[in-house]
């Protein structure tokens, strides 16, 4: 898999590559790159024992004519990915994810990955907020990103929304798709489509809170680990390969409110985590669950 990028003289390219485990994979990998003219800045690699697969990360530099690096690369690379029937991706390290983020009324998440965007801190480019409701509009404009509303009130304003998101990400070259707090359940087509290449956030505590109020079910159960979970998005309702997950610790001294204000810290640290990653190409699956070359 490859795609034309640009390349200067400082830039690094990343490599992420999965195949069967066998003898000589890294020997050859290192042997395309020296082949190519690059020079192996960073690498990290997973073995897996219970599916006999094997994970690869690298980032390369060029160290003779950067900017016809790739294409020398990608000829290295050929006959060694034939032999191994690898699946590899070759991208540019920083390069902004173009990414369209989806939400409801909770903001907490589309606000912190803004901000973070701002900042140069998350490398994603958002051409798009699309969201069920109004709420959003305001956080959206403030960081100067498009926003759209479509209300869902029914099976076919459902259905609208969802086209609207998968012509969204035709139109835009969307390459990630952001579950921002969107509390709408995706149909088994949208997840089809968009698989391997949505996250979605929530609180930890599922299955053992489900429904409305999670947050005052705990607080009158006194749970004492407040935590969230980003994952890829599948059929299965928040089943999909998990990216990241964290905890905080709480007592009986905190309401209800002090929980859900902790909780939605939680939640925007851990999506922000994951969205990075992604970003990064940090993130290999293997089967329902992922390897991540932090």
């Amino acid at each position: 898999m490859n795609t034309v990028l640009p390349a200067s003289a400082d830039t690094q390219w990343v490599l992420t590559l999965s195949c069967i485990d066998g003898p000589g994979i890294v020997h050859a990998i290192s042997g395309a790159v020296v082949a190519a003219g690059g020079n192996i800045a960073e690498s990290q690699q997973f073995a897996s024992a219970d599916t006999g697969r094997f994970f690869m990360r690298l980032q390369v530099e060029a160290v003779r004519d950067p900017e016809s690096f790739q294409t020398r690369f990608e000829a290295s690379l050929a006959p060694v990915t034939e032999h191994y029937g690898m699946s590899w991706r070759l991208d540019t390290v920083g390069r902004p994810v173009r990414t369209l983020i989806l939400g409801s009324t909770a903001t907490h998440c589309l606000n912190d990955l803004l901000y973070r965007r701002r900042g140069g801190q998350l490398p994603i480019e958002v051409p798009l907020v699309l969201s069920n409701h109004t709420t959003m509009r305001d956080i959206a404009e403030f960081y100067d990103v498009p926003f759209e509303h479509l209300a869902i009130s029914s099976p076919a304003d459902k259905a609208a929304f969802e086209a609207r998101v998968l012509a969204a990400v035709e139109e835009l070259n969307i390459e990630l798709v952001v579950l921002a707090r969107y509390m709408q359940i995706l149909s088994p087509e949208l997840c089809a489509a968009l698989a391997g290449k949505a996250i979605n956030i929530h609180h930890s505590f599922l299955p053992g809170f489900k429904g409305a109020n999670p947050y005052k079910q705990a607080h009158q159960r006194g749970v004492k680990l407040i935590g969230a979970t980003a994952h890829f998005v599948t059929t299965d309702l928040d089943e999909g390969p998990i990216i990241e997950q964290d905890v905080t610790r709480v007592d009986h001294s905190y309401s209800a409110r002090e929980l859900v204000q902790l909780g939605q810290d939680e939640e925007a640290r851990v999506l922000r985590r994951a969205v990075n990653w992604f970003a990064e190409n940090r993130i290999l699956t293997d089967g329902d669950r992922t390897i991540i070359f932090r």
